[in-house]
């Protein structure tokens, strides 16, 4: 479980590769950067009150007592016989921390490119505290609304994919397109090598993410395992094989996009179904997800990253299917319960996630202005945000200053 918990953190490195490889070059160190400083905020507040949140005492089955285990009172070696009765408390803590920080980590490729560092770090504290802390304690404390109503999510399917994709959409409606994106004249990808990185590393991670929700050495992590490469893989050739019947080369970032899609899909499903199961769900939610980005891409929204076709509809399609193939419960064995139950689970979280974070970035906003102006957005967020950049776009006298003091910007933009 240690080795589990290492892994779902490097997750997050991995995603600012996956994210970082895709934005134009004047982004990728800020786009980069939001999900690393995921990994400091995200730490304080979970042992400060986001663990009592989610796994402390339950009120009526929708929020844990905050006071339960408020600064990591009384998480210590001792198991805990309800949440994970065969390892440390401080063990169980460390390993759902890292689910807390990499969800709010996903949001950022919705809006990349155009948001306020110092207010998308605000964003993120109350994304964290009222959106994904009751998410969890409704679908994995033992006591939550969701898991007594028998929904099924091994991994996190509803309460990191589905939540970062549908906040990812509240996000890039709230704060419109990208300049670039209103004149159609978006930039290229800065370094699909990076993506591929990052894609190998999500990968790797999520063995860690999806084994190690078995909570043990056992079976059932074997069979996590081997549903997520299986499931991964299927999706990934399945992305290909559309990229090339609709007359496309394949891609790198299409093989990628594939992959995270099968990765996302597999998630709540992992531990409840066969590897044949896997393999469907992969090229099911491959296919779907595909067919959301396209739509995306003929549509005004900017969802930079395409983080809600690919995160939320395949965190959707994933939760679908766990219901049609979960062993014993699902549709494919006659039964209909635990369907209608993911069905109802699934507008009650959509409902909840989207509502509830378009109101957060309302919030976020009147603290600090999400979006940067049109000549930060111009010059690029490395540097505006930032004073860093990569390569030739540091010059010499801004790349120390941080931020970016007006009338350098007004240079820069020029010379853009």
């Amino acid at each position: 479980m240690l080795t589990a918990s290492a892994l779902v953190l490097l997750m997050t490195p991995g995603l600012s590769f996956f994210y970082g490889g895709m934005v134009d070059k004047r982004n990728i160190v800020s786009t980069m950067l939001q999900s690393f400083v995921a990994m400091g905020i995200i730490s304080i507040l979970w042992v400060a009150v986001g663990f009592s949140l989610a796994f402390g005492d339950s009120i009526h089955g929708l929020i844990g007592n905050p006071f339960t285990y408020f600064m990591f009172r009384g998480v210590g070696d001792a198991p805990n016989a309800e949440l994970a009765p065969t390892i440390p408390l401080a063990l169980f803590a460390l390993f759902q921390l890292k689910f807390a920080i990499i969800t709010p980590a996903l949001i950022t490729g919705a809006f990349a490119e155009r948001v306020r560092f110092s207010s998308y770090m605000v964003f993120i504290c109350l994304f964290s505290l009222f959106i994904y802390c009751p998410l969890a304690h409704w679908t994995w404390h033992p006591h939550g609304f969701l898991r007594e109503m028998g929904v099924l999510d091994f991994a996190g399917g509803t309460v990191v994919h589905m939540a970062g994709g549908l906040a990812a959409l509240a996000g890039a409606l709230f704060l419109g397109p990208r300049h670039a994106h209103k004149n159609q004249d978006a930039q290229s990808p800065a370094h699909i090598p990076y993506v591929l990185l990052g894609t190998g590393m999500l990968w790797f991670g999520w063995f860690g993410f999806n084994a190690g929700s078995a909570l043990s050495a056992s079976p059932l992590a074997v069979r996590a395992f081997l549903t997520t490469n299986t499931a991964s893989a299927s999706a990934m050739l399945t992305w290909i094989f559309i990229e090339g019947y609709r007359g496309r080369r394949p891609s790198a970032l299409g093989a990628c996009i594939g992959a995270v899609v099968g990765l996302v899909a597999v998630t709540p499903a992992a531990g409840f179904v066969t590897v044949g199961a896997s393999a469907l769900i992969g090229a099911i939610a491959s296919s779907v997800s595909h067919l959301a980005a396209h739509w995306r891409m003929k549509s005004r929204l900017d969802d930079t990253l395409d983080v809600f076709p690919c995160h939320g509809v395949g965190g959707m399609v994933g939760m679908i299917l766990t219901a049609v193939f979960a062993d014993k419960v699902g549709l494919i064995y006659g039964q209909s319960a635990t369907f209608v139950s993911h069905l109802w689970a699934l507008f009650a979280v959509a409902g909840f996630t989207f509502v509830g974070s378009y109101i957060l970035y309302v919030i976020a906003h009147a603290i600090i202005p999400m979006r940067v102006s049109e000549t930060e957005e111009l010059i690029g967020l490395d540097l505006s945000q930032h004073g860093e950049g990569v390569g030739d776009l540091v010059s010499s006298g801004i790349a120390g200053v941080q931020p970016m003091h007006p009338m350098h910007a007004k240079r820069v933009a020029a010379n853009v």
